[in-house]
């Protein structure tokens, strides 16, 4: 294949279609390029390091062995983080039972943060309640609907909704910045 371009200079969808056709480096190269952001998307959903890793491998093979049904319609990263999402999900809820009711469990989060952690999604996400971690992260993480999400957790679709819009409330919350940080550089006008 004299004057063939390298994987890392093709576009996601050449890659997938290298990889579909059986071309490995095309899809380590896909790997490459995507592997953190699975990996992160699978730590905002509440994995550990580890099992981060371990689902975003075996997302990878998924995605390896389904690689023909990679249209190109959406983005390849979008694509392989829904696998992922799915197999964390999965594994949830084998290993612990979801409660799609609970309520949120705040422990002792409240009250003054760090501007550091204020502006740190991974740290705000760790404030919200198991459920609404999970809602928000597949939603807007993994980018599902929420009557998928509610699928993949076996909720009522309500339910998901409740827990994203409480969950979206929280962290604009927490990651507002501090009171007086918009405000007018000097004090001494009237505020009416």
């Amino acid at each position: 294949m004299a004057g063939a371009r390298s994987p890392a200079s093709l576009h996601d969808v050449e890659l997938a279609a290298l990889a579909a056709a059986g071309d490995r480096p095309a899809f380590g190269e896909l790997v490459r390029r995507h592997g953190s952001a699975v990996r992160g998307l699978l730590r905002r959903m509440g994995a550990e390091p580890a099992l981060a890793d371990d689902i975003a491998q075996d997302a990878f093979l998924a995605a390896f062995e389904r690689i023909v049904e990679f249209r190109g319609e959406g983005t390849f990263s979008a694509w392989v983080r829904k696998i992922a999402a799915r197999l964390y999900v999965r594994r949830w809820r084998k290993e612990s039972r979801f409660d799609p009711e609970a309520e949120t469990a705040d422990e002792g989060h409240g009250g003054e943060i760090s501007a550091a952690a204020r502006i740190d999604l991974d740290e705000a996400l760790k404030t919200l309640s198991p459920a609404e971690r999970m809602c928000v992260s597949l939603c807007y993480g993994a980018g599902v609907s929420h009557a998928e999400a509610a699928e993949a957790l076996n909720a009522p679709l309500g339910t998901v909704k409740s827990h994203v819009k409480r969950g979206l409330d929280k962290l604009r919350l927490r990651l507002a910045p501090p009171e007086g940080a918009n405000s007018e550089p000097t004090g001494s006008e009237s505020h009416g």
